[in-house]
């Protein structure tokens, strides 16, 4: 694909978007009147990371801030308070979410992989035996890949269908870990479902999110794991919802950062928490660590942030956590069956 910006649906304001480092982001860095620049990277490039930044400060010139704290997605940019000085904001390896508010103007680029056969990837999934009506889910990285898959899997015999998400979804296909709307929008027109992409973060949560059968097909290594274990993984949710039944004080989490704050919600919490006659306390961070929950007098806590704390690190927190959907559930007023997903819209 050629090195040009790209236009996601309804990009927030000051937002601008490129699939790799090239020529075109780095012209327009320079034509932006920048002053400063913060550089963040998500955990898997932070080795590259001071590379980049040396070549942004020559090809620019101007000075680049590398921010330290990693990014988990495009919802935790850096604050003004990180980077106080700085009037321009790089982002590598995450789409913008159309509906977070951005603080500076902020250049996106997503790090388009165009790796991968799409006919020996189609053959793979063809000979696996992945049901004829399948879904087609990617992370950003491999959007690309998207039509030339769907066009070699029809060749096969596959019915294909590719969902539209809601507004924090900036294109068809797309997998976000707290948002799987794109792929929920088509559950009732496929089978299975064909995560396109590296890892078991989107499997794990697509499968979470959807009661279809969840393959994972890696482009890169042409690579195919048979479907998620679903079951297993509600059944530990809902394990771990028995266990706080009859928790009494509970501590309601609220994130600080501008595309995780639920305040809204967690007032609601709350307050349904008290008409059931237990205590709830609302407690306030940016960054959550285990050790920030630690040698408090509460028995359970329910998490508005990213939904993806709960169900992926639950078991680094001292006592247990859920995610809102579970929170009713242990309180009475959902029942256990089906599962809901924490969906962030």
């Amino acid at each position: 694909m050629p090195d040009r910006p790209r236009e996601p649906r309804a990009p927030a304001p000051s937002s601008f978007v490129y699939p790799t480092v090239g020529p075109p982001l780095l012209e327009a860095l320079r034509s932006s009147g920048a002053k400063r620049v913060v550089l963040q990277v998500p955990a898997g490039l932070v080795r590259n990371a001071h590379d980049l930044a040396s070549r942004l400060r020559e090809e620019v010139g101007v000075p680049v801030v590398l921010a330290a704290r990693p990014c988990f997605g495009a919802c935790d940019l850096p604050s003004r308070d990180e980077a106080p000085r700085a009037d321009v904001a790089v982002v590598l390896g995450h789409a913008p979410i159309p509906n977070v508010p951005l603080v500076r103007p902020t250049f996106f680029v997503e790090m388009r992989e165009p790796g991968g056969d799409p006919e020996a990837l189609a053959t793979t999934v063809h000979e696996a035996g992945v049901p004829r009506r399948v879904g087609l889910v990617a992370s950003v990285q491999h959007l690309d890949l998207v039509p030339p898959l769907t066009e070699a899997l029809v060749r096969r015999g596959h019915e294909v269908r590719i969902g539209r998400g809601d507004r924090r979804l900036a294109y068809a296909a797309q997998a976000l870990g707290c948002n799987y709307t794109g792929a929920e929008a088509i559950a009732n027109e496929v089978d299975a479902f064909l995560f396109v992409g590296t890892g078991r973060f989107h499997p794990l949560g697509l499968a979470l999110a959807v009661e279809r059968p969840v393959w994972s097909l890696d482009p890169l290594q042409n690579v195919l794991e048979r479907p998620v274990d679903r079951a297993a993984l509600v059944r530990r949710r809902q394990l771990t919802v028995a266990s706080v039944r009859d928790a009494r004080r509970w501590g309601v989490l609220v994130s600080t950062f501008a595309g995780q704050n639920r305040g809204a919600v967690a007032l609601a919490l709350q307050e349904r928490a008290r008409a059931r006659g237990r205590e709830a306390e609302i407690l306030l961070f940016d960054r959550l660590d285990p050790r920030d929950l630690e040698g408090r007098a509460l028995d359970a806590y329910v998490n508005t942030a990213c939904p993806r704390i709960a169900l992926d690190d639950g078991a680094n927190y001292p006592k247990p956590m859920l995610t809102p959907p579970e929170f009713l559930m242990a309180l009475g007023d959902l029942p256990l069956e089906p599962y809901r997903f924490d969906t962030y819209h």
